[in-house]
């Protein structure tokens, strides 16, 4: 079963989550975004968007950066990290 990152929206299978600073792990975020119970980098959404443009392009899903930014700014305000 997979799971969507709260922060980045990757689709994740269980080699892909993230830890909280016990050591558990955290199934909301996966391991590039959230490692040792915090974010590995303080980032606005929109920066986030920027930093993802790359693996949305590789995922093949997207053709255009514009694309993918498109996608990500209609999916990323309803994510946990992001929600206001």
């Amino acid at each position: 079963m997979e799971n969507v990152c709260q922060s980045c929206g990757m689709l994740m299978s269980q080699n892909d989550y993230g830890k909280n600073a016990d050591g558990s792990i955290n199934k909301e975020y996966c391991k590039f975004c959230f490692f040792d119970g915090k974010f590995g980098k303080e980032e606005t959404m929109e920066e986030m968007i920027e930093s993802c443009i790359p693996f949305w392009l590789n995922d093949g899903d997207c053709k255009t950066e514009d694309d993918a930014r498109n996608k990500m700014l209609k999916i990323f305000p309803d994510l946990k990290r992001w929600k206001k």
